[in-house]
């Protein structure tokens, strides 16, 4: 039934567990298995449990999916095959995690919540997440109003299934965890940890192709080089993200 199933190394609980319901399970680890994510996933810090759907069908050809009732193009996941599946793999039907927190049942979808930063550390504090990636033309509505799913989109785009979008909140997500990032200071300066979108970067050479670096950037006076970050960071978001704009204004 299972494709992956890792935990912690030396004993210790992980500080979030992913388990992913998929008709791909190769495409799990994928790039979690690489740089910080798979250094964390070495280290126990989390762990994967990626379940094949298909498992769960009740048919010789291992059928998942059928013609969709009143007619139109693409086929729809079955409920009741994909229900047998989340029954199986979902650990928030009995109550909650250690720490009070329910854990999430998530489905990715383009008529769902849009991902954004709040999101992604809503889930991580959550300890654990089921996630659904449906394929075709999507899942049986009534598989949405049986069971306690969670929509979530990307974006306004259509993939041609929910392993990629599982992929980039995972990694959104363990990016979050402790000792995953090496400074977690840089984590509260990225864009979106203060509403803003983030400020300009630079590095060595000094100059380059005739460009220099900011002069304040070399000053060494701290209060000048975080006040010349917070203006970059309000213009650049004023200029390319109004809405985040507007929202952090009202915040602020």
């Amino acid at each position: 039934m299972t494709a992956g199933d890792e935990s912690g190394m030396g004993g210790d609980k992980p500080h979030f567990t992913a388990r992913v319901l998929t008709l791909f399970p190769s495409m799990f680890p994928g790039p979690l298995g690489e740089s910080l994510a798979g250094r964390a996933r070495e280290k126990g810090i989390w762990s994967l449990d990626v379940t094949d759907i298909r498992d769960f069908a009740t048919d010789r050809h291992r059928s998942v999916d059928d013609a969709p009732f009143g007619g139109g193009a693409g086929m729809v996941m079955r409920p009741d095959v994909l229900a047998a599946a989340i029954d199986a793999t979902w650990q928030g039907g009995g109550g909650t995690d250690d720490d009070g927190t329910a854990e999430p049942l998530i489905y990715f979808s383009p008529r769902g919540q849009r991902m954004d930063q709040a999101l992604v550390q809503e889930i991580a504090a959550c300890g654990s997440a089921t996630l659904i990636c449906g394929r075709f033309e999507g899942v049986d509505e009534r598989i949405l109003e049986a069971r306690p799913v969670r929509e979530i989109s990307l974006g306004d785009f259509i993939l041609s299934g929910g392993e990629i979008a599982a992929l980039a909140l995972l990694d959104a997500v363990i990016r979050l965890l402790p000792g995953v990032a090496g400074n977690s200071e840089s984590l509260e300066q990225e864009s979106f940890a203060a509403g803003l979108l983030e400020y300009p970067q630079y590095t060595r050479p000094q100059v380059w192709e005739g460009r220099p670096v900011p002069e304040v950037l070399l000053s060494g006076h701290h209060e000048r080089i975080r006040q010349w970050r917070l203006d970059a960071a309000k213009r650049i978001t004023k200029e390319r993200r109004r809405d985040l704009w507007e929202r952090w204004k009202k915040q602020s």
